[in-house]
């Protein structure tokens, strides 16, 4: 299995994007991105692959890996699953699921990762429910069964500095790249937030950047 998404992951939208998605996420992989997944799940296949094609190849130059949105890996190893399916995953390299609260994490079975959704207000995927705040984030953490990326609202960082403090190996942005006037700098501002707040979180919870109670009995390699 190859290893699970973390850091800063960016999520696509060519439909908020301020320029080209492609020219978008080269601009974001500049400053540091190295997992991308792909959405644009109303184009047809054979578009969604040249694009899958086109990210992989951006993303391979700097050893980074696209992950799918939906059971169609896109001649890849990796998807994003939605909360209502497919059960079980498909059996490739690298599954993820979004989730939005106990019950849904409850369900995981062989799934690598889980995203927790909304974090915060979202302009892009309202609907919901209420934003879980940097406190209903750490409680689910601590209910998943698998590392957790948050998701939703993340643009400052500000945010990612919560997140990471809430348990989140990883923050997820969409529209904080996708709208951003300068998507490299954009992303590595949010990037270097992480990694402060990460070895923060590694100083302080040493026993978190080990192995932290998400990992605990799940049987993952």
């Amino acid at each position: 299995m190859q290893g699970r998404p973390s850091g800063l992951v960016l999520l696509t939208d060519r439909r908020v994007a301020r320029g080209a998605l492609v020219d978008v996420v080269a601009g974001a992989v500049g400053g540091g991105v190295r997992w991308v997944v792909l959405r644009e799940k109303d184009l047809p296949r054979a578009e969604r692959l040249a694009l899958a094609a086109d990210l992989r190849a951006i993303l391979a130059e700097a050893g980074g890996t696209l992950i799918v949105a939906g059971p169609d890996p896109l001649d890849g190893d990796a998807v994003h699953l939605p909360a209502a399916g497919p059960y079980p995953p498909p059996a490739v390299g690298l599954v993820g699921r979004s989730c939005h609260d106990t019950a849904e994490l409850a369900r995981l079975t062989t799934e690598h990762y889980a995203t927790l959704s909304p974090v915060y207000e979202t302009r892009t995927k309202p609907g919901y429910g209420p934003p879980l705040g940097p406190a209903g984030l750490a409680a689910l953490v601590k209910a998943s069964p698998v590392p957790v990326l948050a998701l939703g609202g993340i643009e400052t960082p500000a945010q990612v500095h919560a997140c990471v403090e809430a348990g989140a190996t990883g923050v997820a942005v969409l529209g904080a790249i996708m709208r951003a006037q300068n998507p490299t700098e954009t992303a590595t501002t949010l990037g270097s937030a992480f990694q402060e707040a990460a070895t923060s979180v590694a100083r302080t919870h040493p026993a978190r950047s080990d192995e932290g109670p998400h990992e605990k009995g799940c049987g993952r390699p």
